[in-house]
């Protein structure tokens, strides 16, 4: 039903709470929200121009022919194998050239050494921690790596302060996806120490997905009302570390606050 404020003002107490329309309880609604479609891809390991050939040939051409584009893709993390400009630049080139939105996040293989990642934040400015928002949704991009190291790893503190100083200015009510590099979902393989102490910070929140690579495999846990995935990696110069041999990525469909998510395949020549 929609009301003006005017006449709002001129219902009484009883009238308002009555019609579902007092102030408290409008603050409660969910926010409304659009149905989009958007990809994820995870652990491309970018080496040389074979890996530049497989993603030109193989894994970006259904992207870019696809009668309905998505509205942005999600590349979460490991997007070359030593973090070096010659690698980080055709891997650019080409998301560049896909004239879809992208938004990244730095895995362990993105480090050039254990303290040093200057390349990738020059590349991909403002994205280490950082959030956007999408047809009334929240997306909120985390580095949780530690250096170049790949197991029995911890997030770094500067994440959790970040999360400390900014969650609190999000929307708890309007559906919110995180995506990270390291596994957040409990038992899966590299799943950093302090994970837990991460996904409660969204305790409050309308967390619906979370969206995670490194462990080279199709995950799947719940916490909470959240979906936590890890998928099949994307690269030719890699191995699935669950044996799979499927490569591919996750398209995923918004709608009515919930994700529809399908498991895309691309297969060699």
């Amino acid at each position: 039903m929609r009301i003006t404020r005017r006449r709002m003002l001129q219902m009484s107490a009883g009238s308002l709470l009555a019609s579902g329309l007092w102030p408290g309880a409008l603050a409660a609604q969910p926010p409304q929200t659009g149905a989009f479609r958007f990809l994820v891809i995870n652990d491309l390991h970018y080496i040389d121009q074979r890996c530049g050939t497989w993603f030109d040939q193989r894994v970006l051409p259904p992207i870019r022919q696809a009668q309905q584009r998505p509205d942005f893709i999600l590349v979460v993390g490991d997007l070359v194998e030593n973090g070096t400009r010659a690698q980080f630049g055709p891997v650019k080139d080409l998301l560049d050239g896909l004239h879809i939105p992208y938004h990244v996040v730095i895995g362990n293989h993105d480090w050039r050494t254990q303290t040093e990642r200057t390349i990738y934040k020059v590349m991909f400015p403002n994205q280490i921690n950082y959030t956007f928002e999408h047809q009334g949704w929240q997306f909120i991009g985390l580095d949780t790596t530690e250096g170049t190291n790949y197991q029995n790893t911890s997030i770094a503190s500067d994440t959790m302060r970040w999360l400390d100083d900014n969650l609190p200015r999000l929307n708890r009510q309007r559906p919110t996806v995180v995506f990270t590099h390291f596994p957040m979902g409990p038992t899966v393989t590299y799943r950093p120490r302090n994970a837990e102490t991460l996904l409660n910070k969204f305790r409050d929140f309308n967390l619906q997905a979370v969206y995670n690579g490194h462990f080279h495999g199709f995950t799947e846990r719940t916490v909470g009302r959240s979906i936590v995935t890890t998928n099949r990696c994307c690269a030719i110069s890699r191995n699935n570390h669950d044996g799979s041999r499927e490569k591919g990525y996750f398209q995923c469909q918004a709608r009515e606050r919930r994700i529809e998510r399908t498991f895309v395949e691309v297969r060699p020549a």
